[in-house]
């Protein structure tokens, strides 16, 4: 009798033990410019690339060639890009947003890419003048730095 009891209470367990269990959904991000920022770029170094009108814009962080950043706002910034050519390593800030063909593409695949495309809304784009020698903001060259 003591076993027969062990066993239907065994079995009750195993029945109820997923539903105490369930802590519920976890809210997925929205995708797209101005939905959840997921993070932000502060002077983040990129190669950015771009077409001549300017229509279609994107770039690749420095080091991560695995991420590809799509501009939110390419109208707005384009004309910020009239002295830098395709290619050109430049800092980028802005707030940083899940691309929806990316999201709904690899929830549709049973295997995790490690290739990753978000949206950004561009803050801020500058020259990058670390070792180039040229003035920034204003300042002098120093004289007495040797020229390559």
């Amino acid at each position: 009798m003591r076993g027969n009891t062990l066993r239907k209470i065994l079995v009750a367990m195993i029945i109820f033990a997923p539903v105490f269990s369930y802590t519920g959904c976890k809210k997925q991000a929205k995708c797209g410019c101005g939905k959840d920022v997921l993070f932000s770029l502060a002077g983040t170094s990129a190669n950015i690339y771009f077409n001549d009108t300017g229509s279609l814009m994107y770039f690749q962080t420095v080091g991560d060639l695995y991420s590809t950043y799509n501009f939110c706002n390419p109208s707005e910034m384009f004309p910020n890009l009239a002295d830098a050519k395709s290619g050109d390593v430049l800092q980028v800030s802005g707030h940083v947003y899940w691309d929806c063909n990316y999201v709904y593409q690899a929830s549709n695949s049973a295997y995790q890419s490690y290739y990753k495309i978000y949206d950004v809304q561009v803050t801020d784009l500058s020259l990058n003048l670390y070792g180039k020698n040229k003035p920034v903001s204003g300042t002098q060259l120093n004289s007495a730095t040797p020229q390559n």
